[in-house]
């Protein structure tokens, strides 16, 4: 199994205290902001990628947030750029560039650099980003579908054609000729993050490319899995462990007890504060604004359906309680029920590549490196000795 850690790269410092009533200030101002925070912030976490590559993980994630202390990558290019200077194997999950919203030909130059910069250790996730993004960069959420697969192929073409050209709706080329070309051919691997919508589903199983379904597990995610696996049958392709990626969040202590008192504030805080700041999570807002299809959660089973709404209650209302009451069933405790846990919803998912988050919130570095060294010595053996080699929503489709 390949074992990535999934790093937020929240703002490193807790701003609960400049909160009205449970909403931090959206535009943020920027006496808020603490350039020494910011400084400190990138730092920690490069040190923690670098360990990441000495302990032998098999990779780290990153993503693209805007305007947010959410999360400071705006741009994980440069991120990855920095990255790769200091790391020698560790796989680059760039998790992702938000395709709706950049000018893609200068995405696939970027990314084609990276490769080369990295020797091949790039992993290109594509996403289309949440509403704030598209607030951010004054581009409509109606259109945001259209500019995702228009952007996908035009990306894809440039990596892969000697010469290409393109008119669309969204932009144009002609007679182009990538240089540098990325240096894994065809052309580095793709992803797409999926948290619920059919059409991205659909989309990613007619191109072969490999998902990461949901923001949590339970049946949603298995319901995901079971559409994408019917996408892909339908495009001529087999669903396969290694076309499935599990985020998962972990927590190695001596106790579930201790596990849960020490990750709590954390947890909490990047749920009620930081997750939806100015933005919108609820899938009938999103499809009021256009941002999804009108059916794109009718393949959802009916006790899913709440799952599937994302409604902002259901974050900014968690409290140490229910988190307790989570948390008994999550990888969080000792390492070897951590270790059993996450290989448990690797085999119910059928999924051979698991993200690991380590940190939530403005977790200190301290706490972050113990766990990146506690996890790496006593739970990363056992899972890169398992491999996962069935898909059961394949078997269940054959059936």
């Amino acid at each position: 199994m390949k074992v990535f850690v999934f790093d937020l790269l929240a703002y490193g410092e807790n701003l609960d205290h400049i909160k009205q009533g449970q909403e931090l200030p959206y535009p943020l101002p920027p006496q808020h902001f603490k350039a020494d925070v910011a400084v400190r912030t990138y730092a920690e976490h490069l040190e923690a990628w670098e360990a990441l590559d000495r302990l032998g993980y098999d990779g780290v994630g990153f993503n693209e947030h805007h305007c947010s202390p959410y999360g400071l990558m705006n741009s994980p290019n440069l991120m990855a750029s920095a990255a790769a200077q200091r790391t020698k194997r560790l796989k680059l999950l760039i998790y992702g560039n938000l395709l709706p919203l950049h000018e893609p030909l200068r995405l696939a130059e970027e990314l084609a650099m990276l490769d080369c910069l990295s020797e091949g250790r790039i992993i290109s996730g594509f996403a289309r980003g949440i509403p704030r993004e598209y607030q951010v960069h004054n581009v409509p959420l109606a259109e945001s579908r259209a500019r995702f697969e228009e952007a996908y192929e035009i990306v894809t073409r440039a990596w892969t054609e000697d010469v290409f050209s393109y008119s669309g709706r969204f932009w144009s080329y002609k007679d182009v000729a990538l240089w540098p070309r990325p240096v894994q051919r065809p052309h580095p691997p793709v992803m797409i993050p999926i948290v619920g919508s059919q059409e991205s589903i659909e989309f990613a199983g007619k191109h072969n490319i490999g998902i990461t379904p949901g923001l949590a597990g339970g049946g949603l995610r298995d319901d995901i899995i079971k559409h994408y696996a019917k996408s892909l049958a339908a495009a001529g392709h087999r669903i396969t462990p290694d076309h499935l990626s599990l985020a998962l969040n972990a927590y190695v202590a001596d106790s579930k007890a201790q596990a849960i008192q020490e990750v709590a504030p954390y947890h909490l805080y990047f749920n009620r504060t930081l997750f939806s700041h100015g933005s919108f999570t609820e899938t009938a807002a999103q499809r009021q604004a256009g941002y999804v299809g009108q059916h794109s959660t009718d393949y959802v089973r009916p006790e899913n359906q709440r799952a599937a709404a994302l409604l902002r209650e259901d974050f900014r209302g968690l409290t140490v309680e229910a988190f307790e009451k989570q948390a008994q069933n999550l990888p969080y405790g000792t390492a070897e029920e951590v270790a059993q846990r996450i290989i448990a919803q690797a085999e119910h998912a059928g999924a051979n590549m698991v993200q690991i988050g380590l940190n939530r919130g403005a977790m200190p570095l301290a706490l972050f490196m113990n766990q990146i060294e506690r996890f790496a010595k006593e739970v990363l053996p056992i899972l890169q000795a398992h491999e996962v080699k069935r898909v059961p929503a394949a078997e269940a489709l054959a059936a």
